[in-house]
């Protein structure tokens, strides 16, 4: 009988072992990933410096939409449209070529340039600000991604022959002062919030796991959700049990 209170007391204590490493585990990681969120915010409002003497770098291409269309009515209408999906594509020359295998040798070839997607949570979000009468040019598509194995749902603009591209040189006018010491601590939570496992615990008890996320639309019936895979990632006990393997 005192043998097995012991062996349960063993048992017992190792549980809280491996539950304190659990809470401290995902304490650190918690703590890390809020610090680097402050520090990329810190980054981002680092205001722009003007160059003296501008320079230009390659060319940019981007969407603009049709003299033709632009006198119609409706011309500003679509230009409020094509602000929300424009898509901008940089290159050296330009001719925008890609390189391409075709029967052992490389070749070039032109590169394609679509309009933006919307994601579901941008169809609702107040920042984009997408009007019921803009909502009527989407249509929303499902496509399977073979890599993840899930649907991905976006909205699609259905009358792109209204825009047409444009390229221009591509002009450096401004540049955002480097700050040492806040890249390299950035760096350092970077290459540990990128670890596998860390990410694992990040998307499931941080994230809450994006896979639970739902949206709808009150104006606009949604398909039906199909079944979705999930990756499987490594939970905060199975990490606190690889530390206690340690």
């Amino acid at each position: 009988m005192e043998n097995d209170n012991l062996l349960f007391s063993r048992l017992r204590s190792l549980r809280s072992r491996k539950r304190i490493i659990k809470k401290d585990v995902e304490k650190q990681i918690r703590k890390k990933y809020k610090r680097s969120r402050e520090l990329w915010e810190t980054r981002r409002k680092i205001p722009l410096v003007p160059l003296e003497k501008p320079y230009q770098k390659g060319f940019v291409r981007f969407f603009v939409v049709r003299d033709d269309v632009k006198r119609t009515k409706d011309g500003e209408f679509f230009e409020e449209i094509l602000a929300k999906i424009n898509t901008y594509m940089y290159s050296e020359t330009r001719k925008f070529f890609k390189k391409k295998r075709k029967f052992g040798r490389k070749i070039y070839v032109p590169r394609d340039q679509k309009l933006g997607r919307l994601l579901p949570y941008q169809w609702n979000d107040p920042k984009l600000v997408l009007t019921i009468r803009e909502k009527q040019y989407f249509l929303k598509r499902e496509e399977y991604d073979p890599l993840r194995k899930k649907y991905d749902t976006y909205y699609e603009f259905i009358e792109p022959w209204r825009f047409t591209l444009q390229v221009k040189p591509y002009m450096i006018t401004h540049y955002k002062p480097l700050n040492s010491d806040l890249e390299k601590e950035i760096d350092e939570l970077d290459s540990y919030l990128n670890q596998d496992k860390i990410k694992g615990i990040i998307y499931k008890k941080i994230n809450g796991g994006l896979g639970k996320l739902r949206y709808e639309d009150e104006k606009i019936d949604l398909i039906e959700s199909r079944k979705y895979f999930h990756y499987k990632k490594m939970s905060a006990t199975e990490f606190a049990d690889y530390f206690m393997d340690e």
